[in-house]
């Protein structure tokens, strides 16, 4: 194939555009936010379910002290009506029951009461543990939104440039011979890299330096010839600085 010297090195021009975009498109994919926001959103769901957590312990402590309160109530009634029993006068066997049964009321009240004081320290203790699940949840958020905002910023300046070097590509591939621009496509493909500068005997794209075999050929190649890397594949472009 051959494709006029100064279209050839348009392709290096080219080759910048596109190593360009594919790092913006590597630090697309490999933004400190991203992994940052993963690994707030995971500790925002372990903190959603603590606040939940923490609500749902409130809620059964509270039942507890319900059915604990009901129950006391339901214990002193009968010692109000024992006592009733006692003050309108009974038998003396009555009497020993009565009594037997009261101190055996007076116990149970004694250990309701026991029971629902526990259950109350507990409720304090959860409604402090939910206060500070809700403040670490609320950091979360906060945290969130931060490096979503930050995400969202390297986003949109990246996204930019992707406009700018694309337009770029369009103007550069405008000028270019179909044919060599499907060349360099299909080997940029292949390999990543489509076109590269021979500076010094070395290619700009595998870094190898040429044996004198190839750079026998590659001097004595006609200028507009288009010439490709031995090693690596690239198209080769021939410059002053090739060292040939």
């Amino acid at each position: 194939m051959n494709a006029d010297p100064a279209a050839q090195r348009r392709l290096l021009d080219l080759a910048d555009t596109d190593a360009e975009l594919d790092r913006t498109a590597h630090r697309r994919r490999t933004l400190a936010e991203l992994a940052e926001i993963a690994g707030l959103e995971a500790q925002l769901r372990a903190r959603r379910d603590a606040v939940i957590a923490a609500d749902t312990l409130i809620s059964d402590l509270d039942r507890d002290s319900r059915r604990l309160e009901t129950e006391i109530e339901a214990v002193r009634a009968r010692e109000d009506r024992d006592r009733n029993l006692l003050k309108q006068g009974v038998g003396a066997r009555q009497v020993s029951d009565l009594e037997h049964e009261l101190d055996t009321l007076q116990r149970r009240q004694a250990a309701l009461e026991d029971d629902l004081l526990e259950l109350m320290e507990r409720r304090e203790n959860a409604d402090a543990d939910a206060a500070k699940a809700r403040e670490a949840l609320a950091a979360t958020e906060a945290q969130l939104a931060d490096a979503t905002g930050r995400r969202d910023a390297a986003f949109t300046e990246l996204d930019d440039l992707v406009r700018r070097r694309t337009a770029d590509r369009a103007a550069l591939t405008a000028e270019l011979p179909a044919d060599l621009l499907t060349l360099y496509d299909r080997i940029r493909a292949q390999k990543g890299t489509g076109a590269a500068l021979l500076r010094s005997r070395r290619c700009g794209a595998c870094r190898l330096e040429l044996d004198r075999s190839a750079l026998v050929k590659l001097r004595d190649a006609a200028p507009d010839a288009v010439l490709r890397c031995e090693e690596c594949g690239v198209v080769l472009i021939r410059t002053p600085q090739s060292g040939l």
